[in-house]
């Protein structure tokens, strides 16, 4: 298998299994995908399958929970990601025509990455903040009471950052 942790993360998945008991390993799982897709970016199947094996379960109990959670990319995704909720009040508020802007401003739909490796546009379900709606997160950040305007603004201030930070 190609895919294996660094040594730092193999030292931190084996402080995580340590905190179940013994036959329980399973109840690392979540952390685990984090620290995998913290280090190889998204989770192949391989990646999942290396999951599995790491806790001595069968990959699909891998596949089952990582598909289900949005918190988790089966598929490379760009340096920023826009995870725009698309719940109740975000709706009420406007996040249709946000997630239309972004895709127009970006020309990707959602789930898809420009081309040049920057955006991923995603849609996602509550994230706790109906009272901002509409909003979206951005890395470990929320953008609240979203507009064109503070959409026009976040694109900038990305495309600013990566060019600084290459």
């Amino acid at each position: 298998m190609s895919i294996q942790f660094s040594t730092e993360k193999l030292k931190k998945v084996e402080e995580i299994v340590a905190r179940y008991p013994e036959g329980k390993q399973k109840s690392a799982l979540l952390p685990v995908l984090h620290l995998a897709q913290e280090q190889f970016g998204w989770l192949s199947s391989e990646t999942m399958d290396y999951v599995a094996s790491l806790l001595k379960i069968e990959p699909i109990e891998v596949y089952e929970v990582a598909t289900f959670y949005s918190m988790y990319n089966l598929k490379p995704v760009g340096k920023y990601m826009f995870e725009v909720c698309q719940t109740g009040p975000c709706m009420v508020r406007g996040c249709d025509d946000i997630i239309a802007y972004i895709g127009e401003k970006l020309g990707i739909k959602p789930g898809e990455t420009t081309s040049d490796g920057l955006f991923t546009l995603k849609t996602v379900e509550c994230l706790g903040a109906c009272g901002y709606a509409p909003m979206m997160q951005l890395g470990k950040f929320y953008k609240e009471h979203l507009t064109k305007e503070k959409v026009d603004a976040i694109i900038e201030e990305c495309r600013k950052n990566a060019a600084t930070n290459n």
